[in-house]
């Protein structure tokens, strides 16, 4: 990156253990009895809420304007050597995967078997408002593409830090939305592509910018110019 140097990520050898224990918590709740609905979270951070779609570990906006001046900014690095078997996915915990355990989270009224796997439910897609009812139709998006992390630090990580970075379920990392808004999207930064709905843009903002803060990513000069203009702009 003539260019600022990257900084070493923030996760450690430690981090697979906790990643465990994050998704054996996670396995507990999806475990329990259908029809017992969460806490409803606040929608202006701690878990902000946006079109269905719950994340964790939101800081508030004006946190998170704080925590995009702390970025580096450099240029974009080298896709050389990235490939997303360096980012091991989905992990699986006592049965359940990362993307059962997501869909679990991410819809309304879900019901699953045993297995963990989702067998109905509704979910809305908080980047274009689409609305399903088949978790088939839907993908698990990483906040930060695993490509995007690579070219902002990643490729410096072991695989083991890269495994817990694409199953991380306590920073606002996954989410389901439609296949269709995961794939426009591809690997590009806030921006090249925003999602369809603008009233997701606040949110988007919040969670790209906290999670690059946790993994100490860099950020482009484009890419912090987009999102503090929508820091700025979150009511």
């Amino acid at each position: 990156m003539t260019t600022a140097s990257r900084p070493g990520p923030r996760v450690t050898a430690a981090v697979p253990l906790l990643l465990a224990a994050a998704l054996l918590a996670a396995c507990d709740q999806a475990s329990e009895l259908p029809g017992t609905d969460p806490a409803p979270p606040s929608a202006s951070g701690g878990g902000g809420t946006t079109a269905g779609t719950t994340l964790p570990g939101l800081p508030e906006p004006a946190e998170a304007r704080a925590l995009l001046d702390g970025l580096t900014v450099a240029d974009a690095g080298s896709m050389s050597g990235y490939s997303r078997d360096r980012f091991p996915h989905w992990a699986e915990r006592d049965g359940c995967t990362v993307r059962q355990l997501v869909l679990e989270r991410d819809g309304e009224d879900v019901t699953a078997g045993d297995d963990c796997q989702p067998a109905s439910g509704t979910w809305t897609s908080a980047y274009d408002g689409e609305t399903f009812t088949e978790p088939g139709d839907l993908d698990i998006d990483h906040m930060v593409p695993l490509a995007n992390a690579w070219r902002s630090g990643a490729d410096e990580w072991t695989d083991d830090e890269r495994e817990a970075f694409a199953n991380d379920l306590d920073a606002p990392q996954l989410l389901a939305v439609s296949a269709a808004s995961n794939r426009s999207k591809g690997d590009q930064g806030p921006d090249e592509w925003l999602p369809p709905a603008e009233d997701f843009h606040c949110t988007y903002a919040v969670a790209w910018t906290a999670v690059k803060d946790t993994y100490g990513l860099t950020v482009t000069a484009a890419e912090r110019d987009t999102l503090a203009g929508l820091l700025d702009g979150c009511a």
